[in-house]
């Protein structure tokens, strides 16, 4: 790819010298011309400012960009550029010119008379600081009406008659004529609006502008001409153009269409309202992004008031036929459909459009960084995309589909996706070989390289545990819990059923992709993945043989890759879709999770820092063994140990130098916690922290007392996830399982075995360290509920009243007694 830029001052072209050369010799460009290279790849072209531009479809755009942004070559922009630059959310952060349009229901009060000076206060500390961070912004303003309303209401509770003061009736609310007629208003109130613009735009340093226009000030060539000449002029001094309609001379909104105009019959967009307004102005000045602030949400596919109305995040020109429209605010001059057909005519022309809440908090800004609020309008639609709403949908539906499968439909459709695993295993590993060459490409750390391979193996061992699954799939759903028989003929009884629709979120294992998914399947739970873009191949391959595993039962849809660029953030705010979610990475990751998923419940699988505490009775060949086998064998597990306690009496012994040349012979890089340092004249380097999740061969050493100061250390540092003693002493075991609060606690064994498929539950969601029902390994007992069933014939609450006929007997039945 080949990247060229301007300097600030757009006097010179940063790229190759013989291509820039040769751009200047064949377009004849003068030294205010800036160059842009389109490269299909829709990289950043960064110019030397730190913003760049989204380009793509290989094509050269060429635009003078200091005080002439017309330069008489172009013409007008009213005819169809390319398609928009911008093709995704994640690409606005690039946008450098933004048209940001005001409706009047977002800086209005709810009595029509005067400004929201909160929320208008809040979108010009956003503009402001857009415009301090070196982007180009404009505004489009509403509020004169409102303004001079407010002027003009206190002029006529002047000339009120004594009578008509002391009445109870608000004369300066009711019909009162022309006086109060919107042309005057507008009028009136525009010096107050530009003054209150200029006091705010002033408290952060910037400079603003009023520009007033009409409909022919577009229509006629020279006119228009002449006002995009003067932003051009405004832009190049650092200055923001406020923009609005003459109201005072503008009349009454009109239905006139769009219509043809010139020789060539180029479209132009009816000037109706501020919408068409903002959107023929970003046109005309090559805007990046425009965003038109209205007080909804965003498109709906028919009126948010109406049942069923859904938001659409992403808007393609296609699916206008599919939105019905409302009525328009009372106090703008045009509605959704308005807005919709001023961002497609933008669109059209080359502009990305985002229509959202302006009454949101840092609307601006959430947009700009790429975060789903609002719609967004692109005319690119990668094939096969769904929206994330659907596939949840899908999934929902996908989950009475399993539900309605019998047992034996269920295990065997678990059964084929172990054994694609094993016959598509050439497909799964070439594709995890481009995950694994791209991470070593960007430098990534070794441990993180190696909690991304796949391998033969690997594969087996998944596949084996899938078979597990199988095998206990058939009484997991629908399995009776409790039977109760509460009178003659009332019968009571709790059963197991699938929670609904989970979300998983994981990073760097796709390994966990067919695990989760067999549990979710042996549950009949729908399934949303979401995973780390460093194993995006490995997770598409895996996530294809799943497909066709589930397609044997006609479940396809029941489990979907979210591979959309959804932020997590946004999947998290489906109450209405997810059940549970369930997140399996890196400390930060998951806690983030946790804190932001407000409404949707979270098993958390969290940082595993996992304590072996070696006792001064224990036997040293077998605890050497389960130090070795806690770090070295899997460094990169949860499960690992990553903090080794030593009871003082054996620092003195033999054993302490046999555990170091281990740790050396297997090239674990071994820290000193603060008592061990205090007991060595030359010893490890400090620890810079006993609450470290190493995730690699390094891990810390630190002496204790005694039982109790262990259980009082992994109290501290722990996490609460896997905790082991070695000793030959019952009582000292019991004591140490019984007083560490964690989700595993092992006698003279490896911590390495906190794992679903060695507990027997065939294969694990994740490790859920809260104290919930579902602790430790989470397999498909974690991903079902329970729901009562009662049945009775015609007993009724009344029937049990006192002197009723009926008497309740609370009778605990057999379980498996029908």
């Amino acid at each position: 790819m080949l990247i060229l830029g301007v300097s600030r001052n757009l006097k010179k072209i940063v790229g190759p010298t013989s291509i820039v050369q040769g751009l200047r010799a064949n377009l004849a460009l003068g030294p205010k011309w800036q160059i842009r290279l389109l490269s299909g790849s829709q990289e950043p072209c960064t110019h030397e400012d730190g913003i760049g531009r989204i380009l793509r479809n290989n094509h050269l755009v060429v635009s003078k960009k200091n005080r002439d942004l017309t330069g008489g070559r172009g013409g007008s922009v009213q005819e169809k550029r390319s398609s928009a630059t911008i093709t995704d959310r994640s690409q606005l952060k690039y946008a450098r010119r933004l048209v940001v349009k005001l409706g009047s229901a977002v800086i209005t009060r709810e009595d029509e008379h005067g400004l929201a000076l909160g929320r208008l206060a809040s979108i010009v500390e956003q503009v402001a600081e857009c415009h301090v961070s070196g982007r180009e912004c404009i505004m489009v303003t509403s509020g004169a009406v409102a303004f001079g309303k407010q002027k003009l209401a206190q002029e006529l509770l002047m000339s009120l008659s004594m009578r008509e003061t002391l009445s109870p009736k608000d004369h300066t609310r009711v019909d009162t004529g022309t006086l109060l007629e919107p042309r005057a208003a507008a009028a009136v109130g525009q010096s107050g609006l530009m003054s209150l613009y200029d006091a705010m735009f002033a408290q952060y340093g910037v400079k603003i502008a009023q520009v007033l226009v009409t409909k022919p000030d577009f229509y006629n060539e020279e006119t228009r001409r002449n006002l995009i000449s003067t932003l051009s002029e405004l832009i190049s001094l650092n200055i923001v153009p406020i923009i609005n309609t003459n109201d005072a001379v503008t009349p009454p909104p009109q239905t006139d269409e769009d219509f043809p105009k010139g020789k060539e019959g180029k479209k132009i967009i009816a000037l109706k309202d501020n919408d068409s307004l903002a959107a023929m102005l970003a046109a005309e000045v090559e805007a990046d992004l425009l965003i038109l602030m209205s007080d909804v949400d965003g498109i709906y596919t028919k009126p948010p008031s109406q049942e069923g109305a859904r938001l659409i995040h992403t808007f393609t020109p296609e699916m206008m036929k599919s939105v019905t429209f409302g009525k328009k605010s009372k106090v703008g001059t045009g509605g959704m459909d308005s807005k919709v057909q001023a961002a497609t005519w933008a669109l059209d022309r080359g502009v990305s459009v985002v229509i959202c809440n302006g009454m949101q908090e840092k609307a601006i800004k959430t947009i700009i960084s790429g975060r789903r609020l609002g719609t967004f309008f692109t005319d690119y639609s990668p094939p096969g995309t769904i929206p994330v709403e659907v596939l949840a949908e899908n999934a929902r539906q996908g989950s009475r589909t399993l539900q309605a499968l019998s047992p034996e439909d269920r295990a065997k459709c678990i059964q084929t996706l172990a054994e694609l695993l094993i016959s598509r295993q050439d497909f799964i590993l070439q594709a995890n070989n481009l995950d694994k060459a791209e991470a070593l490409k960007i430098g990534t750390a070794k441990p993180l390289v190696n909690r991304l391979s796949l391998n033969p193996a690997k594969l087996k061992s998944l596949a084996s545990g899938l078979h597990q699954i199988a095998e206990s799939s058939h009484t997991n759903v629908g399995r009776v819990l409790r039977r109760t028989k509460l009178a003659d003929g009332l019968d009571l009884k709790q059963i197991t059923v699938p929670i609904g629709v989970l979300l998983v979120i994981f990073e760097s294992r796709p390994d966990c992709l067919p695990q989760v998914a067999a549990l979710a399947l042996s549950s009949a739970n729908g399934l949303l993945l979401k995973g780390g873009k460093e194993a995006s191949h490995s997770n598409k391959a895996l996530m294809e043989v799943i497909t066709e595993a589930l397609k044997t039962v006609g479940a396809e849809n029941a489990i979907s890759l979210v591979s959309t660029r959804e932020e997590i953030s946004d999947l998290l705010s489906l109450e209405k879709h997810i059940d549970l979610i369930i997140p399996r990475g890196s400390t930060e990751m998951v806690r983030n999770i946790q804190e932001q998923s407000q409404h949707i419940p979270v098993l958390g699988h969290a940082e595993g820092i996992c304590h072996v505490y070696v006792d001064n009775e224990a036997n040293l060949e077998k605890a050497l063994k389960i130090i070795r086998d806690s770090k070295c064998d899997y460094p990169a597990a949860c499960n690992a140990m990553e903090t080794l306690l030593l009871h003082e009496d054996l620092i003195s012994s033999g054993f302490f130098v046999d555990v170091c040349n281990m740790f050396k012979k297997e090239n674990v890089t071994v820290y000193s916690g603060p008592n061990l340092a205090a007991k060595l004249t030359f010893g490890p380097p400090e620890a810079k922290s006993m609450r470290a999740e190493y995730g690699a061969l390094e891990c810390a050493i630190e002496v204790v007392s005694g039982v109790q100061e262990a259980v009082d250390h992994i109290s501290q540092f722990g996490s609460g996830h896997t905790e082991v003693i070695v000793t030959e002493n019952k009582e000292k075991a019991a004591t140490f399982q019984r007083d560490v609060d964690s989700a595993c606690v092992f006698h003279n064994a490896s911590s390495r075995f906190a794992d679903g498929f060695r507990f027997g539950l065939g294969a694990e969601v994740g490790i859920s360290t809260a104290r919930i029902h579902a602790r430790g390994p989470v397999g498909v007992e974690g991903l079902l509920t329970t729901k009562w069933v009662l049945d009775g014939d015609g007993h009724t609450a009344a029937d049990f009243a006192e002197g009723g006929p009926c008497t309740f007997l609370h009778q605990k039945l057999p379980i498996n007694v029908e």
